[in-house]
């Protein structure tokens, strides 16, 4: 019988560390499983296991405390990808068969990628991993399902018991309804997302929402110009922090925290549990800024200005019980 469900959700525009929040929880073991929503291999998670730091794509992070790991029906399963990763974890010593996958999913074909790098990748900046062309197919009817093309012994018996945590891919600004569009992901990204797992709205108990304390956009969008690439402290901000793409090892656009949209996306998703990460990325570098009501305030120290963030979410977030700021990239 399922008794509750955990979210992990990105507030932001993805990499924002949910694969350490999502790893850390698992790691508590108080969940029975761990699962994917939506997105694919488009997405990448970046996890520490005793000191050692993996990556990942579309499994969900459970795999490595050896809890059962469920990719969920709104996703999409490029194969290729899905048993390349399957042997990076096997060969690091992982159970990889508890890795199961929805027979709901749908299957990223070579169709799809060879459409998403002609026609999408070069206008939208996308990661040219088929996502896009695939969820149109299952729009249209016409996709093909994981029951239909992966062995049964891989196939998820869509069957959930215990405590759930469930993994988000990407931020809440890059969701197919909520981000600056067309510049968006094709998939839900916000935590109602989860319960196309086949849980209940009534099951989900505690939200975690993850941003950073500095903004960073991967691909095309207005919003983060190809201008922020040529800012010098901001460049230097990128580098402290290592801002490269996992999945396409893009340099990412720096920005400071928009803590006017951080806001939104937490009353909006209704986090219970903000944490923020990279703190100590900040303080290397040394300046400490934030836009605010639209404009750039600087403040003198990181302490002056997590005080100032932490007391406009308490003005202004209702729902948010706990404030973490994280300094660290092995755990809160």
């Amino acid at each position: 019988m399922l008794k509750s469900a955990d979210v992990v959700a990105g507030l932001a525009w993805g990499d924002e560390g949910k694969g350490k929040i999502t790893s850390y929880l698992a790691s508590s073991g108080k969940y029975n499983y761990v699962c994917r929503w939506a997105g694919g291999s488009n997405a990448g998670h970046t996890v520490y296991i005793n000191e050692n730091k993996y990556k990942t794509h579309v499994i969900p992070s459970g795999v490595f405390h050896g809890i059962p790991s469920i990719i969920g029906p709104s996703c999409v399963i490029n194969k290729t990808s899905l048993y390349s990763e399957l042997e990076y974890l096997h060969d690091n010593g992982f159970d990889i068969h508890l890795v199961k996958i929805s027979p709901r999913a749908h299957i990223v074909t070579d169709e799809h990628i060879l459409l998403d790098r002609e026609r999408l990748a070069p206008a939208l900046g996308t990661t040219g991993s088929g996502i896009a062309p695939a969820y149109a197919d299952k729009a249209a009817r016409c996709g093909v399902r994981a029951e239909d093309y992966l062995p049964k012994s891989m196939i998820w018996d869509e069957k959930l018991e215990g405590n759930v945590l469930c993994e988000g891919a990407q931020g809440v600004w890059l969701d197919l309804d909520w981000g600056n569009y067309p510049y968006v992901t094709s998939s839900t990204t916000l935590p109602y997302g989860a319960c196309s797992l086949g849980i209940p709205p009534q099951k989900i108990n505690r939200i975690y929402g993850v941003a950073k304390i500095y903004d960073t956009r991967s691909g095309t969008d207005p919003i983060f110009p190809e201008s922020l690439l040529e800012d010098q402290i901001l460049s230097r901000l990128a580098d402290l922090g290592e801002e490269v793409g996992v999945t396409t090892g893009r340099r990412r656009k720096v920005q400071w925290l928009n803590l006017d949209k951080l806001i939104h996306s937490v009353n909006m998703t209704g986090t219970t549990d903000l944490i923020i990460n990279k703190c100590d990325i900040l303080d290397k570098l040394g300046v400490y800024k934030i836009i605010y009501n639209g404009r750039v305030a600087q403040f003198n120290s990181l302490t002056d200005m997590i005080g100032f963030v932490k007391a406009r979410l308490s003005e202004r977030c209702h729902l948010l019980k706990n404030k973490l700021f994280s300094s660290s990239p092995l755990t809160l």
